[in-house]
Formats: C-alpha cells, structure tokens, sequence
C-alpha cells in the first residue's frame, strides 16, 4: 500500500486515538500533520506523538492526500468553507462526526472521493468497532485502499449511511454506558476481600463468557436471563432500561441528519 500524508483537522481525543493506533501497529506514512485552533490541544499532542507535524492553519491541513475532519458537528460546515479551495480531485475526505451527511458535504467540497466514519474509542488498542460509508463517486480501487488504512484501527466495514447515527448509539458510544459500572464493581469487590487484580480478572472473564453466551449459545434471551436466579438489582431493572430509552432517543434525535 503506497503511503500517503495524513492530515487531521482537531486535535481531540480521537485524532490522539487514530495517532496511538497507527503507532501500536507501526504504520508508516509519508507524514502526519494536525491542525487545532487550541495550541495546549496541539502541545500537549505533540509531547505524546512527536512524529507529527503541527499546523498553523486549517487549509494547510486539507492539502494533504487524506484529509480527517475531527471536529463536532455544529462547526463542521463553516469549517469546510474555509478549506474548499484547498481540497482537490485527487483528496481523501473522511469525515468522523454523526449528522453532517455526504450530501451536504459534497455540496460545498469539490470532490467525488468523501467519506464518515463513526470511529470507537477501543480504536486505540486497535480493536475498534467502526463502520463507515462512502460517497457514490467513489471506485472500489478507492475503497480499498481507505478499508485496508482504516482496519488498523480495528474492524472497519461499510453500511449505509443512513445507520451511521444509529452505530454512534450502539458503537462508538456503548463502552460509556458500562465502564464506569465495571470500575464500581472493581472498587465494591476490593471491599468483599478481593485483590484488585482479582476483581479485574473476574470481571472481564465473566463479562466475555457472558457476551458469547448472549450472542453465541444460541438460547434465547429469556432463557439466558433465567439462568441465574438470584438477580441483585432486578428491581431496578425497569428504571434502567427508562433511562436507556429516554436518553439514547433524545440524543438519536438531536444527532440524526
């Protein structure tokens, strides 16, 4: 795969997620430039990745062969006025942001070769879970080149565009959901006598052969959830599952184009 510049415009913590995965997996590239309107972003991104090139503007940064567009949705427009006229036939756009579709992209960027991803931030241990979509005009030639780029990151695979929103919900922003339970559960078992290391060790081995038996056995999810008799926290099960469906619904609707 030839090797190509790289440049990101954000300097936030998915650009430092790609930037640790490419280093995990040793990837080479002809450059690696960043672009931040925060100066302590771009320092303190420097200091941790000092093979990058820092930039002073954003039309410097969309001049390179693939260019990632890491910011939030509500400046991304604007954004792509300012860097319209830097862009050609020949650049990579990826952008990593829900809501802002292709459509309205390739309507200010003179190019046939736009991209989304929705990225995960297990990305940066290079077991991300992150789908993407691509732009009609582009060939298949094109496109395997970006999945052979991207699948250092982890699983990178192509859907419809119009399910990106929906993988932000149940990808990219599931871990949030669960993290900080699986810390509290870590702390509450130091309490019970277990060591740390203990706890950690329970934890993810009970939550992996958990998942397969969801996912892999085949039973059907009341069967599963029967298997266990004595639930701890059933009686908060409904308060739960209201708090999923009230707050992943609002923020579907707020994040959907």
């Amino acid at each position: 795969m030839k090797t190509k510049s790289l440049g990101f415009i954000g300097g936030g913590r998915i650009t430092g997620i790609f930037l640790q995965a490419f280093v995990n997996k040793k990837a080479i590239f002809e450059s690696i430039s960043v672009f931040d309107t925060n100066l302590e972003t771009l320092q303190a991104l420097k200091l941790k990745f000092p093979f990058i090139q820092i930039l002073d503007t954003t039309s410097e940064a969309a001049k390179k062969d693939v260019v990632f567009l890491a910011l939030h949705p509500p400046v991304i427009m604007e954004t792509l006025e300012k860097i319209k006229t830097s862009v050609t036939e020949k650049t990579i756009f990826i952008s990593l942001a829900p809501k802002i579709t292709i459509v309205k992209m390739a309507a200010i960027l003179p190019i046939n070769q736009i991209i989304r991803l929705i990225p995960s931030a297990t990305s940066v241990i290079n077991h991300g879970y992150n789908p993407v979509s691509f732009s009609s005009g582009m060939s298949e030639i094109q496109k395997w080149y970006i999945l052979e780029m991207l699948n250092l990151l982890g699983h990178t695979f192509e859907t419809a565009e119009e399910k990106l929103e929906g993988y932000a919900l149940l990808s990219a922003m599931l871990p949030t959901y669960f993290w900080f339970q699986w810390n509290e559960l870590e702390t509450i078992g130091t309490e019970f006598g277990l060591s740390n290391a203990e706890c950690r060790e329970s934890i993810y081995e009970t939550l992996n052969a958990a998942l397969n038996t969801m996912y892999r056995s085949g039973m059907k999810p009341t069967e599963i959830m029967d298997l266990i008799p004595v639930k701890p926290i059933a009686e908060n099960e409904d308060h739960i599952k209201g708090i999923y469906r009230e707050k992943l619904t609002a923020l579907f609707q707020k994040i959907k184009p």
